[in-house]
């Protein structure tokens, strides 16, 4: 059943998400908090959405947006608010510091006009977070935040730059976001002991995981690589998304210095590509591309014989790539190159539509690659089975539904005050 025929259980009801990224952004949480505002606002719901300036995952600001330092779109249905906020080029604590301080001192400064009847809001970001909080306890309205990723966990796991002093920092904030909510959503059951550890009653967790966001391919795959110049028996390795520090994409880049016949794609953006091109510099068995269409990512995805999810060895349970879901609905098979105890680990195993390798390990994901690109057979039963797990677990109606689900908890739940 489409949003436009189902019926409205939210009818009426003010909703605020309070989120930092969202459309266009095609990449991390910003379709996910599209998608649900969209969905809600379908239902009958008055939507609207508290973001930032698109930036990622380029993190260099939309062209369109430059100079702008507050507007108001409609969005599919939502008044989406945005404020100006700092971009960094590189990431270092002190100036991801100054990019969550920004979202903070301008989102409190001018949140979007009228009372709530809850308060939702996307958690990666510390200050979202923070803000969400705030605007609930100043409205006396229920509080819902999602954690998508935990960035105390992920200060002190990334490698980024003055991430261990950070990382005090903001699990204080994430803390403070968190102790007072209705409701907390987690998207992996990996994130609540880090949850529980900040001071939430475990009764107060729900699981709502991520759900794909994208359509299946629709190319002839054979076209598709030409038109991109993938030679025919040469294996391509494809690793979508953002570049960042906690994806340790160095991995790829050595096991291309390694197999000279093996051709290693990163797509995407990120504030490490730079260092990675220079990296890779006179390897020509490796290729950078520039993020495609929405229209087009998923082909160009299965066009590709190994889809590639990589992190840092330190990277644990901070983080589930968003990129799995896409790469499922693919086809093709994965290879993580992630710690074994993680919780993307656990994602890939559940799927069945992957293998696992040692993180930062090149030898060992070029071995893995090698050896699906020597039994197609076993590699597109493999990655077949992607698409059977999204049909089953990560479909966008169970998704959403689960969504629903929570919110109507909240609402029930909350009809007589706000924060706890």
């Amino acid at each position: 059943m489409s949003d436009a025929a189902r019926p409205g259980p939210f009818r009426g009801r003010r909703l605020l998400l309070v989120s930092t990224n969202y459309a266009p952004e095609l990449t991390g949480i910003g379709p996910y908090a599209t998608q649900l505002a969209e969905h809600w606002a379908a239902s009958g719901a008055r939507v609207r959405a508290l973001t930032g300036m698109p930036h990622y995952p380029s993190w260099r600001l939309e062209e369109g947006y430059r100079g702008v330092w507050r507007t108001v779109e409609i969005r599919g249905g939502v008044g989406v608010h945005r404020r100006r906020h700092y971009v960094p080029p590189r990431q270092t604590a002190l100036k991801r510091a100054a990019f969550e301080a920004s979202i903070l001192v301008t989102g409190l400064i001018g949140p979007p006009p009228g009372r709530p009847d809850v308060v939702v809001s996307q958690m990666p970001s510390l200050a979202g977070g923070v803000i969400g909080a705030r605007l609930a306890r100043h409205h006396r309205v229920p509080y819902l935040p999602v954690v998508q990723d935990l960035m105390g966990a992920a200060a002190a796991q990334s490698g980024i730059r003055g991430g261990g002093r950070a990382a005090a920092v903001a699990a204080a904030a994430e803390r403070y976001a968190l102790r007072g909510a209705a409701l907390v959503g987690v998207i992996h059951e990996s994130f609540v002991p880090g949850v529980r550890a900040l001071g939430v009653d475990p009764g107060r967790i729900r699981l709502v995981p991520n759900w794909t966001h994208v359509q299946g391919p629709t190319a002839d795959r054979a076209a598709t690589r030409a038109r991109l110049g993938w030679p025919d028996g040469v294996p391509v390795i494809l690793h979508s998304g953002n570049m960042g520090l906690k994806q340790g994409l160095e991995v790829l880049v050595e096991a291309a210095r390694l197999a000279p016949g093996v051709r290693v794609v990163l797509m995407g953006d990120g504030n490490q590509r730079d260092a990675l091109r220079a990296r890779a510099e006179g390897l020509v068995n490796m290729e950078f591309l520039e993020p495609v269409a929405a229209e087009e990512f998923t082909d160009v995805l299965a066009a590709a014989d190994v889809l590639a999810v990589t992190q840092r060895a330190s990277v644990l349970d901070m983080s589930v790539p968003s990129k799995l879901t896409s790469y499922f609905t693919s086809g093709r098979p994965v290879i993580a190159s992630v710690a074994d105890e993680g919780g993307t680990a656990d994602e890939v195993r559940r799927s069945g539509a992957g293998v696992l390798v040692a993180p930062e390990d090149p030898a060992a994901l070029l071995e893995a690659v090698q050896k699906l690109a020597a039994d197609p057979a076993a590699a597109d039963a493999l990655g077949a089975e992607g698409p059977r797990y999204v049909a089953q677990h990560l479909s966008r109606e169970a998704g959403l539904a689960r969504f629903d689900d929570l919110l109507a908890e909240v609402l029930r739940d909350g009809q007589g005050g706000g924060l706890r």
